[in-house]
């Protein structure tokens, strides 16, 4: 106990656990700050133009975003979006008209409005987009699969599918002064 608490005679709080440092910024990890709706609209109409204020969108712009935010999938489309859009008659619109825009486009595709919104308030910072691996590894595991070459190729590699190096390329001249049919060779002097 203080000195202070000893003197009123009154028990002295609890020691809090300290939490150390490691923890604390994996929390700051874990609790990322949510972004609202409007704030994704500044930051996506601000995508790909340097000149904009964040006031105004663009049909590409929304596009993308719609497309990072996976509202464009085999429901809505493009051409939807683009129907929709153009009814505005304006090349960039306001959040407001955004609004108007998305109510319009659910109500058509009998979508909810929430669904949409929620989605595009949560995808992310304009340009983040999860990779994926891609067809193209199956063509390379294809092409790299030691098992299916044939000819002079599958000669290059050992039953493991590792290769041989040079010698897998190239006739390497045996020089120890044996025929090159022969096979016994340092058996002679065991036969004998």
């Amino acid at each position: 106990m203080s000195d202070a608490a000893a003197a009123n005679g009154s028990p002295s709080p609890a020691p809090t656990p300290e939490v150390p440092a490691t923890e604390l910024a994996q929390l700051a990890l874990e609790d990322e700050p949510k972004v609202s709706f409007s704030d994704q609209f500044k930051a996506f109409s601000k995508f790909g133009d340097s000149k904009s204020d964040g006031k105004l969108i663009t049909l590409s712009q929304s596009d993308k975003w719609m497309k990072q935010a996976k509202v464009i999938d085999k429901k809505i489309t493009t051409t939807d979006t683009g129907i929709h859009f153009k009814k505005f008659k304006a090349m960039k619109i306001s959040l407001s008209d955004y609004n108007k825009f998305l109510d319009d486009l659910a109500k058509t595709k009998k979508v909810e409005l929430s669904e949409i919104k929620q989605k595009l308030a949560s995808c992310g910072a304009p340009g983040v987009v999860s990779v994926s691996a891609g067809k193209a590894a199956a063509a390379v595991d294809r092409l790299t699969d030691t098992s299916k070459y044939t000819g002079s190729h599958k000669e290059r590699f050992d039953a493991s599918g590792k290769g041989k190096g040079i010698a897998g390329r190239r006739n390497v001249v045996d020089g120890s002064g044996y025929v090159s049919g022969y096979q016994h060779k340092d058996t002679y002097d065991n036969a004998h």
